[in-house]
């Protein structure tokens, strides 16, 4: 059995509950402990992406979802226990759901905007 750091199996956690500014942190600590791993990298940023979706900022979140489709797709199938064309899948889903003007959008605003598809991940054995 592979173990991976205790924040990863917190990251399903929080992500699943739609907490993704803990699920930034969680991944970030990993990171900087290894900033060569680019999946966690990946995974941060889809994180940040749904984060800035949620306070409207859709320039931000289409940037931090491309980006993180290109830190992922080099992991495909699947890394550390995780599908990772799956979430590839779901970040092309959101990337096709985020307008694409503007780019922002006041708070009292965000509750207009489409909603974003629902990943619910887990580790694959």
């Amino acid at each position: 059995m592979e173990y991976f750091p205790q924040e990863y199996y917190e990251f399903f956690i929080v992500f699943n509950d739609g907490d993704y500014y803990t699920g930034h942190d969680l991944l970030e600590a990993i990171w900087l402990t290894d900033r060569s791993n680019l999946f966690i990298k990946g995974l941060l940023q889809m994180t940040v992406a749904l984060y800035h979706y949620e306070y409207g900022n859709l320039k931000g979140a289409r940037q931090m979802m491309r980006v993180a489709k290109e830190y992922l797709s080099s992991y495909k199938p699947s890394y550390w226990q995780l599908d990772v064309e799956r979430v590839l899948m779901f970040i092309e889903h959101c990337l096709g759901v985020i307008p694409s003007v503007p780019d922002r959008v006041r708070f009292e605003e965000v509750v207009q905007l489409p909603v974003l598809p629902k990943l619910y991940i887990n580790l694959e054995e």
